[in-house]
């Protein structure tokens, strides 16, 4: 590449975090603040990305469902963004799905400012925050780092500006490049199937200049853009790098994270085309391998649109598997049908819907074939669904614990499977009800329970260590003096991945 074709190019900001730390307000706030009114009613949920104006700079930002999304597309080597910032709740510092962020963060090398969000609360300590953030090698400025943090309110945008204008600094110091003179390539950032439209691609470019009329390819999918718009929907005449275009013209709905190029015919295109597809092909999949204890949950999973399919189908992997096997017999976008429900009849299977609608017709068919259905808006919720759903299926442990021993000092009546003892408590507690072991010389003899529990011949729950009791003991086992009876209880534990 040429110095002197080289034009600077806005930043692609990912924001990342918590579930509940603010992410989406502060989106939202960037969004409503900076778009104008009247171009906002084009701008969908899944626009995937959207760019504003800071001063006469030019700021795009990737709104993905989460950092499972972001990951996917790093998974096939496409470097989306620039910059990530790291939003952390001041009220409640770092959460697990920080941890996963900031790793997520690393293995990219990734630019980050840390956001420190709801410092409107009274209850907001930043500064704990912070420290937090040192034990996972975030060090902030504040604490003698490098990483720049702000103190921001995605309720009342304080620190929004200041946001912006860190973010255009950090931009400036990575001093972002593009290639005008390229062909147009980039990344895949959402894709869909639209009802009027046909299927539907956001695209985010990082080299060239796209126009209407090219013929563009991924891996899996080409076709020849017919109309390009911006993210509030707006017919463009061009798309320039790290701006979010959204294309109608594709054959299908390319697969989200992919690469796309512009090519120069159909036929140089379609040979690329073939190439891929030959270097994709794998073996076929052997058959899934159960072992005895293992479980299997089969599941359809059905989001709004391709890109989350693919995100939360990832997430589902990351589920410990080793007592219950997830198999995804079917993921694709679109409302929740009859088909699905007879598919998940067939294959013993549970729907797991994402932000989509089931239909009346397949809401009956559900409830007459008791195929059990799951909606969910957030990723994390259908993450924790699942997990609890497989824990459900799995059979109840048997755990013992063990609560004290008693030392046998006397032997009060013997008669059948039934003694009375007089003994004191060495260890521990001992419970009314429990089960006992009984020890000869450090030597298991026998197993029996215990019916009841007296002191100073008056029937008790329970008696401590140092306390003497009766016991009234049933069991095949002679219990002599000097023995010890080990006293334990049993309970079912619900299953644990």
């Amino acid at each position: 590449m040429e110095r002197q074709n080289l034009t600077t190019r806005p930043p692609v900001v990912v924001v990342l975090g918590h579930v509940d730390s603010g992410k989406t307000s502060i989106l939202d706030y960037i969004r409503k603040t900076r778009v104008t009114a009247k171009e906002s009613g084009g701008i969908t949920q899944h626009t995937g990305a959207y760019q504003i104006e800071q001063g006469n700079k030019k700021i795009t930002f990737i709104d993905t469902p989460g950092h499972e999304a972001f990951s996917a597309m790093r998974s096939r080597g496409a470097k989306v963004a620039d910059i990530a910032v790291l939003v952390v709740d001041a009220t409640q510092g770092v959460q697990a799905q920080t941890k996963e962020a900031i790793s997520h963060i690393k293995m990219v090398g990734l630019p980050t400012i840390v956001a420190l969000n709801k410092i409107d609360r009274p209850e907001a300590d930043p500064r704990k925050a912070e420290r937090e953030l040192v034990k996972e090698e975030i060090l902030v400025e504040e604490q003698g780092g490098k990483v720049p943090s702000i103190e921001i309110s995605a309720t009342t945008g304080k620190g929004i500006e200041g946001l912006l204008e860190l973010i255009c600094l950090v931009a400036e110091m990575e001093d972002l490049k593009a290639d005008l003179q390229k062909p147009a390539q980039g990344v895949v950032i959402e894709s869909y199937l639209d009802s009027q439209k046909g299927p539907t691609a956001n695209l985010l470019l990082n080299e060239g200049i796209l126009k209407p009329g090219d013929i563009i390819a991924t891996p899996s999918v080409l076709g020849k853009t017919k109309s390009l718009e911006d993210s509030q929907g707006k017919p463009i005449k061009e798309a320039y790098p790290a701006q979010p275009v959204r294309v109608i013209g594709f054959e299908k709905a390319p697969t989200v994270g992919e690469k796309f190029k512009v090519f120069s015919s159909m036929e140089e295109a379609k040979s690329f085309l073939k190439m891929s597809k030959e270097k994709a092909v794998s073996p076929p999949a052997g058959r899934l391998e159960v072992k005895e204890d293992q479980k299997v949950l089969n599941i359809i999973l059905k989001t709004d649109v391709l890109g989350t399919a693919e995100a939360i189908a990832g997430v589902l992997k990351e589920l410990p598997q080793e007592k219950v096997i997830l198999r995804v017999l079917k993921s694709e976008a679109g409302q929740i049908s009859d088909s699905d429900i007879k598919t998940a009849k067939g294959g013993r299977a549970i729907i797991i819907g994402f932000r989509v609608k089931l239909s009346p017709v397949a809401q009956k068919l559900a409830e007459r074939e008791k195929v059990k259905v799951m909606n969910f808006e957030v990723i994390y919720d259908l993450v924790e669904g699942v997990r609890k759903f497989m824990e459900k299926i799995l059979e109840p442990e048997q755990v013992r614990i063990d609560l004290g021993k008693v030392k046998a000092l006397v032997v009060f009546l013997t008669e059948k499977n039934r003694q009375i003892i007089g003994g004191r408590v060495t260890e521990g507690v001992v419970k009314k009800g429990a089960l006992i072991e009984v020890f000869k010389e450090e030597e298991l003899i026998g197993k029996g329970r215990m019916i009841n529990l007296q002191k100073n011949k008056k029937d008790v729950d329970e008696i401590t260590k140092g306390e003497e009791c009766g016991v009234l003991y049933e069991g095949n086992t002679k219990i002599e003096e000097g023995d010890i009876l080990v006293i334990f209880v049993e309970e079912r534990k619900k299953g644990e991945l």
